[in-house]
């Protein structure tokens, strides 16, 4: 058996990987913790229960797809217990860094005083599937091992996202960890997903309505792709921005070519607040719900209501 076991954020990464001089096993970290409600006990019968309700819910994900792309490979990752080091490869966006602290904190518990180190992208906007083998092999040099107060940080971190109220994650500032260097700007963006008090829309949607707005666009599926383009620190797939776009239909007169409607410009101009009709009880955000809590794009604080 190897004795090196790395986790990786996606399947194009496990590909790469597997393409380059790094030996070892691989496991594919195949979720979007980011999204849908989520519970501290990350690989318990509860914790994917709630997952595939939420992806099958928003996602149409059915059961034998839910079992053959993640569960099969969870299990994997459980079988895994020998290797003497576990590296694990996620990039600096929200996507990846929720992925990356729900894998520490399972880490921590099931495989305690094994050595955890983190390959990671030393620049914002910088990811590994722009990465050649020979890149790819030097960040691996590069890697840093997690200390037990690093595990420790991050776990706290993920109790935070999966509590009921995400306003303690404001101060995660003085839960400072050098080897995070990214962490505190995804929770800063995950924080901007709750509506704002400007127009009852968070930061995904208002992004989405921007990129609507700055140029003519001529389907959906073009406003899908320049979402995917200029979006900075989300690190969404198409179905996300699929999924978001869906959600603001009321607010486009046309997707073929792409135009507001009236009240979508009123809402892009702060003139009208459209948190009423948006508002559902049953999305969460983490363990909490999402229009329970307004954020304020000034001081990016949250109000619970």
């Amino acid at each position: 058996m190897s004795k090196t076991l790395h986790i990786t954020n996606g399947d194009a990464l496990t590909e790469q990987l597997s393409q380059t001089s790094v030996n070892g096993s691989i496991i594919t970290w195949r979720e979007i913790l980011c999204e849908g409600k989520t519970t501290v006990d990350v690989g318990s019968e509860s914790f994917w229960k709630t997952r595939f309700d939420y992806l099958k819910t928003n996602y149409k994900t059915t059961k034998q797809t839910f079992i053959e792309k993640t569960l099969k490979e969870y299990r994997r990752l459980c079988n895994e217990k020998q290797q003497d080091e576990i590296v694990l490869w996620f990039d600096n966006d929200l996507f990846c860094q929720i992925n990356m602290i729900a894998v520490i904190s399972w880490l921590k518990k099931f495989r305690k005083g094994v050595q955890v180190s983190l390959v990671s992208p030393k620049k914002q906007f910088q990811f590994f599937s722009t990465m050649n083998a020979e890149q790819l092999e030097k960040m691996y040099q590069k890697r840093i091992e997690l200390t037990q107060d690093d595990i420790a940080s991050a776990d706290y971190v993920w109790q935070l996202y999966c509590s009921d109220s995400p306003i303690s994650l404001q101060n995660f500032s003085s839960f400072n960890s050098s080897q995070f260097n990214f962490l505190q700007e995804a929770i800063q963006t995950h924080l901007s997903r709750f509506p704002s008090i400007y127009n009852g829309l968070n930061s995904v949607e208002n992004f989405v309505l921007s990129e609507a707005t700055k140029r003519k666009l001529s389907s959906k599926e073009e406003l899908i792709v320049m979402s995917l383009k200029n979006q900075k620190s989300f690190g969404f797939g198409d179905l996300q921005f699929e999924n978001i776009i869906d959600s603001l239909k009321p607010l486009f007169k046309s997707l073929n070519p792409v135009t507001l409607s009236k009240k979508g410009k009123e809402v892009v101009d702060g003139s009208t607040n459209f948190y009423a009709e948006l508002r559902d009880d049953y999305i969460f955000l983490g363990g909490s719900r999402k229009y329970d809590f307004l954020y304020n794009d000034g001081t990016g604080k949250l109000l619970k209501l």
